[in-house]
């Protein structure tokens, strides 16, 4: 199989505005778990997206040792905004399990931990995520 770098730019950034959308229609809905799930793969996948500009994204759900492995082979004015990126994936990992099972040695399930002001901290984070992916490809001259 062979693998389309720009085709897997554009699905990986779809993926992420289609996660993002979900999870500010889940905000609204007050659907806090939904909200920083949805919000964890918008992030994941923008992350992804900028990887896929330079190499073919990993499966795991933590792309952030990846991403920060092409540091070098960004330009200057990227990196800063970029390890950002990577460390608000790397941040976000563990919210994949909690939301889906919550913590289960504690009995708790996600909607015991989760309340708005996490919700609220997620979004911003997939927003800020979109924000510092389209700042990289127009700086990269990449198309979407």
């Amino acid at each position: 199989m062979s693998i389309n770098p720009l085709g897997e730019v554009k699905y990986r950034y779809r993926l992420a505005l289609e996660h993002l959308e979900r999870a500010k229609k889940l905000f609204l809905a007050k659907d806090w778990v939904g909200t920083i799930l949805s919000s964890k793969l918008a992030v994941e996948n923008f992350a992804k997206a900028v990887i896929a500009v330079f190499d073919v994204p990993t499966w795991s759900h933590d792309p952030s040792n990846q991403l920060n492995a092409l540091i070098d082979r960004l330009p200057v004015n990227l990196i800063g905004s970029l390890q950002e990126l990577a460390a608000t994936a790397k941040e976000m990992v563990s919210e994949h399990g909690r939301a889906s099972y919550g913590e289960p040695a504690e009995g708790l399930t996600p909607m015991d931990i989760y309340k708005e002001v996490h919700a609220v901290d997620a979004l911003k984070k997939a927003e800020k995520a979109k924000t510092i992916s389209e700042k990289a490809f127009k700086r990269l001259n990449v198309s979407l």
